[in-house]
């Protein structure tokens, strides 16, 4: 499945013009572009969809999020797939 997941902001760089961040997914750090969204800052959380943070939320309704996944057995999947994919600088392409 392919579900868009929230996570936590760790940090934010510039790859080739770029703006990225590392991105907490319950343990599973991996690096997300933010282009879309602009004014994101370290430690907001965010869904991310395929590699790219499409919106900004805030740290209730992640874990809401979070817990609804889990709750219909789709949290362990999506992580399991989080941990197989890597994105990486560099990897920007079109959602």
């Amino acid at each position: 499945m392919c579900l868009a997941v929230p996570g936590r902001v760790e940090s934010i760089f510039e790859d080739n013009g770029t703006r990225m961040g590392k991105v907490d997914f319950g343990g599973v750090i991996k690096n997300v572009c933010l282009a879309y969204l602009p004014d994101i800052q370290v430690g907001d959380y965010t869904i991310v969809h395929v590699g790219f943070a499409i919106s900004r939320i805030d740290e209730a309704t992640a874990e809401e999020t979070l817990k609804t996944f889990e709750s219909l057995g789709l949290l362990e999947e999506e992580l399991a797939d989080l941990r197989e994919t890597e994105f990486e600088p560099g990897d920007v392409g079109q959602p």
